[in-house]
Order: C-alpha cells, then structure tokens, then sequence
C-alpha cells in the first residue's frame, strides 16, 4: 500500500470511530454526513450544534474534529447515548463500576420481580438474563453519572438484535434498530420455534462490548448535552458554549416513524413502562398532518432564529414517505421566515436510499426513499 492509501486509510479509521456505533439507531444518518459539513462550515474550536441529536453522530463527530458540541432531544434513549460518547469514561473506570455492579447483584433478590414479568419478557430473554437486565435498570443513575451513561448505553446496544451470528445481542431474535411489538414478536417467537431465548450473561458481554469500543481513543473537547425540547433552545443563552457556528440535524421524517414505540424496550430498560406507548415523551415525534408538522418546524426556526449568530449555517435532513423532495425543500425556506432573522438558502442536494432500514423488519413497505439535505446561512 502507498503512501496515499495508508493516509486515506487513517481518515477512513479516524471517521470511524468505535464510539459511533455502540447502539444501532433507525433513521439515523451516518457519520461522514456530519463530518462532511462540520468540516465545511466551521473550524476547530467552533460550538456545532444539534437539536434532534438521535444516537449523537453530530456531536461526537464534533468532539473528533476538534470542536464543541451541543445536543439535545426530547428521547431518553437518545440523551443516553449522546451523553454516554461524548462524556465517556476512562476504561479504568468503568470497568470498576461494572465489577462494584457485578459485585453486588443477587440473583435470588430479583428473582420474584422477574417471574412477574409478562410474556413477552418470558420469551425475549433468559432466566438469568432478564434477571441481571432488571437489576441493572434498577440500579444505573445514568441520568447523573456518565460512568453509568455509558454502562446504559452499552446494554442498550445489545439489548435486542439478531439471534444468529453474533453472541452479544441479550434477546430473542429482533431487528437491531428497532423494538418490535410484543404481540408481534410473541407470534414471531412461537412460528418460528424460538420459544427458547438465549442465555447470555449481561455482565459479560458489557465487558466485552466495552473492551472493543474503547479501542478508539476517547476524544478530547467540550459538550454538553440535554434532555430537553427542542423549543428551549434559548435556554443556551446562558451556556459559555456560544456562538455556534453550525447547526446540523435531522428532525423527524413526516409520517414515519415514532420513537417510543420503535424505541420501547430501549425506554423501559431506562426505567419506562413494559409496553409501548404514545405521546408519553413526545406529542412531536409523529404527525399525519402536514399544517401540524410544518408548525412543528417552524418552531424549530424560531428557536434557532434566536441563539444563531449571523454568519452561522443550518444544515438539515430531511425525508418523507408522501412529500415530493421539491416541497420539502420549499416548506423548509418558508418556515424559515419565521425565525425573525434573515435566511438564505445556500444549497439543496437529493439522495436516494439504497439500502433502505426499513427492508431489513418491513420487506416492501413504502417507507422513505429520497432524502433533501438543505443548507441554509443565517444573513442578518
């Protein structure tokens, strides 16, 4: 290999942090989006900015080009794993929480909590497994501490996956980025003769699971990351991280998904209800009307309007399953008026989806498959 593949193979490994893959997110955008604009439109040292944050990809990318990051999102999963890649551990230290976890857990204690569990839970996972599962989601204060941020989030990354192929997923056969129903996923189970559920050991696999992530450094630089609307955004005001220089973002796809129920057992682990609900994080996280959804957009304008410096930038993703790429592109710069400021459009580019998330759990379903991604400038 020459000289240039070795420094293209650098890059390559640089991009691809370990970080960035601990838990598989649907609609989640992939690092080189965010590395691409970060490195277009600010320098090291700049504050970059994401207000739907989702498995944290602009953040963390952030922190490995030298920057400042901020992030927040409505999502506990989501606030999880942010914090957990961008506030990590050393090593040393969280493998001494995972020993003090171990240490203390008494399988008897939580055996009367797990028997009363329902059947999904008899079916997604093991005796032992969904013993030490509930232990832990007792136990984890991974709102507070970032040692157990990260604890959460690597169990969070195995908490449900394929069955076949890899011996670090703790459930029944499942979609990596997705939960499924608990009556479809009984019916799956019992079709398919996977009554039995695998046994893992959960602190094992957090050992494993950590040990290969910390194989990348963990990065230097500053974020902060909250658990909040996007509506509050003004609140940054009164943080040290300003100006931000950049925005980059994907806010909810019109009509296509909704996170606490794609999410559910990720938010139980993190202490929700055993069953999937609606409108109990969120009443924005799916609309079927458009006036409603664009509303929710502009919001999302006006919040910016007032923190953004002149100069910043705003780049966003977006999709739908029923709106033409053109329309999005245009409901997005007419929101825009409504930040109060002057927004010019810069760029607007269309992508198709090749390898579409959804084929892998809903083979020929309509789902997104053009995505605009719009960059705007903040003039005055």
């Amino acid at each position: 290999m020459g000289r240039r593949g070795l420094q293209e193979q650098r890059i390559a490994l640089a991009v691809r942090h370990r970080f960035h893959s601990i838990c598989p997110y649907f609609a989640m955008f992939p690092e080189a989006f965010a590395e691409k604009w970060i490195a277009r439109l600010t320098r090291p040292g700049d504050a970059v900015l994401d207000p739907f944050s989702g498995r944290g990809t602009t953040a963390f990318q952030a922190l490995l080009m030298g920057r400042q990051s901020v992030a927040c999102d409505v999502n506990e999963v989501a606030y999880c794993l942010t914090k957990a890649k961008t506030n990590a551990p050393t090593l040393p230290g969280l493998r001494r929480r995972m020993s003090v976890l171990e240490g203390d857990f008494d399988e008897r204690a939580w055996s009367h909590e797990a028997d009363a569990q329902g059947d999904f839970f008899r079916y997604a996972f093991a005796r032992r497994t969904l013993r030490q599962l509930l232990y832990l989601r007792n136990r984890l204060q991974w709102r507070t501490t970032r040692t157990d941020a990260m604890v959460a989030a690597l169990a969070l990354g195995s908490l449900h996956g394929e069955r076949e192929g890899s011996g670090y997923y703790l459930s029944n056969q499942m979609p990596r980025t997705i939960s499924t129903k608990p009556a479809y996923s009984i019916r799956f189970w019992k079709k398919h003769g996977l009554e039995k559920p695998p046994d893992r050991d959960v602190f094992e696999i957090l050992r494993n699971r950590a040990a290969y992530r910390y194989v990348s450094p963990i990065p230097s630089g500053n974020s902060i990351v909250f658990l909040r609307d996007m509506r509050e955004l003004p609140w940054l005001r009164s943080t040290p991280f300003r100006p931000i220089r950049a925005v980059i973002t994907s806010p909810p796809y019109f009509d296509v998904t909704n996170f606490e129920e794609d999410q559910w057992l990720r938010l139980w682990f993190l202490g929700g209800p055993p069953s999937p609900t609606r409108n109990r994080l969120s009443r924005d996280d799916r609309y079927t009307s458009e006036d409603k959804y664009w509303g929710f957009i502009a919001d999302m304008w006006r919040s910016l309007g007032r923190i953004l410096p002149t100069g910043a930038h705003v780049v966003i993703r977006m999709g739908s399953s029923r709106t033409a790429p053109a329309r999005l592109h245009q409901m997005l710069t007419a929101c825009s008026l409504l930040s109060g400021r002057a927004i010019e459009s810069v760029s607007n580019e269309i992508s198709t989806l090749r390898h579409r998330q959804t084929d892998a759990f809903r083979p020929g379903s309509r789902g997104v498959c053009l995505e605009v991604d719009s960059v705007f400038r903040v003039a005055g």
